[in-house]
């Protein structure tokens, strides 16, 4: 049985984790002071996600825009996320909040603007 230490991010405590598995499927978690801490381990043993943070062009201008996505996607997925980004570009106004690219990685996430460029 392997043993994972992991320091938690689900919330500011920061709590050492120590979650055990049998070949990928996580058998126990201890260490986790709240409910996020559980949801994070398992999540971070058998299908890691991030917020995607980046910048996508903006047609006729020298500038970027940066933008995230709207909840965490896999790891799997971000590859294939960057490719579409690259491919795109954006025209101006563009507000803060503003969906870039609906369900960027097929299982909801949105990209969205994080930078008003007028």
């Amino acid at each position: 049985m392997e043993k994972r230490e992991l320091t938690c991010i689900g919330c500011p405590l920061g709590c050492t984790v120590m979650v055990s598995l049998d070949g990928k499927k996580v058998v126990s978690v201890e260490g986790n002071t709240c409910k996020r801490g559980y949801a994070y381990a398992v999540d971070e043993c058998t299908d890691p996600k991030r917020t995607l943070t980046s910048t996508v062009a903006v047609n006729n201008r020298d500038e970027m825009l940066s933008v995230k996505s709207d909840k965490a996607i896999s790891f799997k997925k971000i590859t294939e996320a960057m490719k579409m980004l690259n491919r795109i570009a954006v025209t101006a106004p563009v507000k803060i909040g503003d969906c870039i690219i609906s369900n960027i990685d097929g299982n909801g996430a949105n990209l969205i603007a994080t930078k008003n460029i007028v």
